[in-house]
């Protein structure tokens, strides 16, 4: 019997290492499976998100007078502001719809949800977005942020989505009219009233540049100089360098005057960034892999 119990008695110091091993094991690879934490930030942060790329497109619409044979692979991205006071702001919410997707064929695609959780959030924290235009790409992802408000200028909602939320022109697709109805009717839109508006501490709204009836582009405030976020207000960098206008616009000299005026808000000429040129996510290689830090 004595002999017996001394054999139980090694078995189990063999045994309970292992085991207390294994649970260790178990807990570690639980750990790993949670989502990663995103620090709260000391001063405020912009990134460019790139969600996809449309291949080939023609510079001709993006370039007022550009030669129609040249073609360039196009960045689609969102930009994200997250603000010390735990707001985490998207400006534009890209598209996702398979209508779209199925026209325009984007490549390296992923929804503008997945982009965001790139840079280390859920869609769930997005607390704002600020739509620059109606347009599918940058409008059609709004209901892909459950929690988020809207920021839209009132003259753009009206001018393009009736009382019955219809669309009012082909300018706003109809399924999107219908969208941006229901979260009017939710209560989640919030109409800007013109220009230079602060809609949120250290973000401001500018109209002009007429791509669509009352486009505006974005002044965020940062310790690095004021950023400006022109959407498709300016789309190439070479629209900028130029001073060209854009190829879509109701008022040539709108988007001029819109031009020179993001360059007299910015911290740095650096700073305005245009709404389609990949060469963004190679002036602003950090930290990478379609998020780039803009400072």
């Amino acid at each position: 019997m004595a002999q017996r119990l001394a054999r139980l008695s090694l078995l189990r110091a063999t045994l309970l290492p292992c085991t207390a091993a294994a649970s260790l094991a178990i807990g570690l690879a639980a750990a790993t499976t949670l989502p990663a934490q995103v620090a709260p930030v000391r001063a405020t942060e912009v990134y460019a998100l790139r969600y996809g790329t449309l291949p080939s497109f023609a510079v001709s619409g993006l370039i007022a007078g550009a030669d129609r044979a040249r073609r360039m692979d196009i960045a689609l991205m969102v930009w994200l502001v997250r603000q010390p006071d735990g707001r985490n702001v998207l400006v534009d919410a890209g598209f996702y719809r398979d209508k779209f997707m199925t026209r325009w064929k984007p490549v390296d695609y992923r929804k503008p949800s997945d982009a965001v959780k790139a840079a280390g959030l859920q869609p769930e924290e997005i607390t704002d977005i600020i739509v620059s235009h109606v347009h599918w790409d940058h409008a059609d992802g709004l209901d892909l942020f459950p929690n988020a408000r809207v920021w839209i200028q009132q003259a753009e909602y009206t001018h393009h989505i009736d009382s019955a939320g219809r669309a009012r022109n082909g300018t706003i697709d109809a399924l999107d009219a219908a969208m941006l109805a229901g979260l009017m009717t939710a209560g989640r839109v919030r109409l800007v009233e013109g220009d230079a508006q602060e809609v949120l501490p250290g973000l401001t709204v500018y109209t002009g540049g007429k791509h669509t009836f009352e486009s505006q582009y974005v002044a965020v405030r940062t310790a690095d100089g004021v950023v400006v976020l022109a959407s498709d207000n300016a789309y190439l960098y070479e629209n900028l360098a130029t001073r060209t206008p854009i190829a879509q616009t109701l008022d040539s000299a709108s988007n001029r005057r819109a031009q020179e005026r993001m360059f007299s808000l910015a911290g740095n000429p650096r700073l305005v960034v245009p709404g389609h040129d990949p060469e963004v996510f190679a002036r602003f290689p950090t930290p990478g892999q379609g998020v780039a830090r803009i400072r």
